[in-house]
């Protein structure tokens, strides 16, 4: 793979990706436009993380049996008329419901990761990986200052109506660029489904990414729901562009996520996984500083935001790069099982945390992150000191 296609593959998922996260900021901004509570209006974000799942376990199959190429350029399309309906959403549930499908078809991220990874070398996965899950970041972070600010500016429905023009002007460069890349495999549709499922029972090394995963994304998601409950309180009294704008200052994590992917391919995805873990942990204590208000508890918000975002991205590198050595001929059926899982911890989280932000306010949101990347380490330490034994034997 060229620099340049590599540069135009990790854009793509950024675009992609920023539909799942933009819909968290302006949050706020929906409950206003449609008239409904504010844990209602997070409905929206829950659903189009819910669809992402749906969308990865149904579609991203489909890597490993339909050409890259009408596959991916289809998708974004979709994903356009996605978006133009939920532009045009006349009250919430039409809205909830054209999120789920957004979130369903926006599945370009999972689909090019795997591409890539049979396109370079195996000493070059962990870096591209991370290149790519670069942009994925830039995306996630962009989207919610995009979606915070434009929003307040114009009125909730403007992200959506961008995000369409966006998604379908890259539709247009793809249907050129991607490489036309022949299936490797050519089982019908319902086996490549009961493969994935299959994978998850056979393979114990994507069992663990995926539970890994799943706990610290869900984490992840949690604390990003709350945030923007949580700055638009009483306690700091800030409109949705802070919660963008806070984003914005997680864009560090696009320069840490190639560097976890170099030293997953020199060290072993364990050694990330463990420090990822610990700082997830860390990332909770520091963000229960938020309670306090003011200039402290924004500093806090946006050194533990920070480090969240760092850990739960270094993290998915890691797994991936796991995941990928198992079985090269089903590296997208192997995706698919890891993403499923990911993105079920992170539309529960994203519903837990308005739970627990509603009973416990912002502490126990932050109680929520620690319970879930503890319960990720133990398992972790049960596996290294297991691989541990067995290496002496």
């Amino acid at each position: 793979m060229s620099r340049l296609l590599v540069l135009l593959l990790s854009l793509t998922c950024g675009i992609s990706v920023g539909n799942i996260y933009f819909p968290q900021a302006i949050s706020p901004l929906v409950a206003v436009g449609l008239d409904v509570p504010p844990d209602a209006a997070a409905l929206v974000a829950t659903a189009v993380q819910l669809g992402y799942a749906v969308g990865i376990f149904l579609l991203v199959p489909l890597g490993d049996r339909v050409p890259y190429r009408p596959l991916i350029t289809g998708l974004l399309v979709a994903t356009g008329l996605g978006l133009l309906a939920a532009a045009a959403a006349p009250s919430l549930p039409p809205l909830v419901a054209a999120s789920a499908l957004i979130g369903t078809t926006t599945v370009i991220a999972p689909l090019v990761s795997p591409m890539a990874a049979g396109l370079v070398g195996e000493d070059r996965r962990g870096a591209v990986i991370g290149m790519l899950l670069s942009g994925s970041i830039g995306g996630m972070l962009l989207s919610r200052a995009f979606g915070g600010s434009l929003g307040e500016w114009l009125g909730w429905r403007a992200p959506y109506l961008v995000a369409a023009a966006l998604l379908l002007i890259i539709a247009a460069v793809l249907a050129f660029a991607v490489p036309s890349t022949a299936p490797s495999s050519a089982q019908r549709y319902p086996a490549l489904l009961g493969e994935s499922l299959r994978l998850l029972r056979t393979e114990p090394e994507l069992r663990r990414s995926c539970f890994y995963q799943a706990m610290v994304f869900a984490g992840f998601t949690a604390v990003w729901t709350g945030v923007a409950l949580l700055l638009t309180s009483p306690t700091y009294g800030l409109g949705a562009p802070a919660v963008g704008a806070l984003a914005v200052v997680g864009a560090a994590t696009m320069i840490c996520t190639p560097i976890a992917g170099r030293q997953a391919d020199r060290r072993g995805p364990d050694v990330v996984n463990l420090a990822c873990m610990i700082g997830t942990i860390a990332a909770a204590a520091v963000l229960v500083g938020g309670t306090f208000g003011g200039v402290p508890g924004l500093v806090l918000l946006v050194l533990g935001t920070l480090l969240l975002d760092v850990t739960m991205q270094s993290g998915m590198v890691a797994n991936q790069v796991r995941i990928y050595a198992l079985r090269p001929e089903v590296r997208s059926r192997l995706n698919t099982a890891y993403m499923t899982c990911a993105f079920l911890g992170g539309s529960a989280g994203s519903w837990l945390g308005v739970r627990a932000f509603a009973h416990f306010g912002w502490p126990g949101v932050c109680g929520l992150v620690a319970l879930l990347a503890g319960a990720a380490l133990i398992r972790h330490l049960v596996a290294i000191r297991r691989g541990a034994v067995f290496a002496r034997l």
